[in-house]
């Protein structure tokens, strides 16, 4: 058998290294990292999603609604009808309360949602202000699609006057 000069073999062992890792590299990336090595972000992920904020003020109409809807809910999805009943008496008027009583005698339905059951979630959208009212829509989303709701509150008491479908 002949020796190759010094010079070929280095590069034949450099050539046959790279290749080897190349492979190695490719297979990692095919088969996922290795074992204790973290797997790297989906290229979505890895993009700077801004974390979900919530805010609102105390001396805003417009934020008792949202408020209101938010609590209201996770009372009722939570089955605490104690706690569905107070924030009632502390966020709509006297009246209102009046009006859903008789709403859901004649509709047997939580007059708050319009519905026998409890939705999956729940949006709240101003519409505007005027005449000492705002108005906003509430979009309440159930399993088999979504519905809206017409809340209006008193701008001076804050307190919710109207729930419309």
């Amino acid at each position: 058998m002949s020796k190759l000069p010094a010079r070929r073999t280095a590069t034949l062992t450099l050539a046959a290294a790279a290749a080897l890792t190349l492979a190695l590299v490719t297979s990692a990336s095919a088969n996922g990292p290795a074992a204790g090595t973290p797997a790297p972000a989906p290229a979505a992920a890895r993009a700077a999603a801004p974390a979900p904020s919530v805010s609102g003020s105390p001396e805003s109409a417009f934020t008792r609604i949202a408020d209101f809807y938010g609590a209201y809910i996770d009372a009722v999805y939570d089955g605490d009808g104690p706690t569905a009943e107070r924030l009632r008496s502390f966020y709509l008027s006297d009246r209102l309360q009046a009006e859903l009583k008789k709403w859901e005698e004649v509709n047997h339905a939580d007059g708050v949602l319009r519905a026998q059951n409890v939705p999956l979630g729940w949006k709240v959208a101003s519409t505007g202000s005027g005449t000492g009212r705002t108005d906003a829509t509430v979009t309440l989303t159930w399993g088999s699609g979504t519905t809206k709701v017409y809340v209006q509150a008193d701008l001076a008491t804050r307190r919710i006057v109207s729930i419309r479908d």
